[in-house]
């Protein structure tokens, strides 16, 4: 493990008493309930970043896509209005 480095935080009662008694059930010290806290609370921090990144560039992807559907639309019906001009010459 990395070199430790000692801090000081104030919690009130009530929160202490809840983090001494998972620590006891856990069997565990104070400073290792703490550690694992806020690497949990990082790592959802994180996950939670990625998650907003995601979103953000799924909505400007359905932004292209969207664009790109429509010229595919507009490709398409010139296609058919050309077809359909060949078979009513064909008649």
């Amino acid at each position: 493990m990395a070199e430790l480095k000692k801090i000081l935080v104030s919690l009130p009662d009530s929160l202490l008493r809840e983090v001494d008694e998972i620590v006891a059930i856990e069997k565990k010290n104070r400073s290792e309930f703490i550690r694992e806290a806020m690497k949990l609370y990082i790592r959802e921090r994180h996950r939670l970043e990625i998650r907003e990144k995601m979103k953000k560039g799924y909505e400007e992807m359905a932004k292209i896509n969207a664009e790109l559907t429509e010229l595919g639309l507009n490709s398409d019906m010139v296609s058919l209005e050309v077809y359909e001009a060949i078979l009513a010459e064909c008649e």
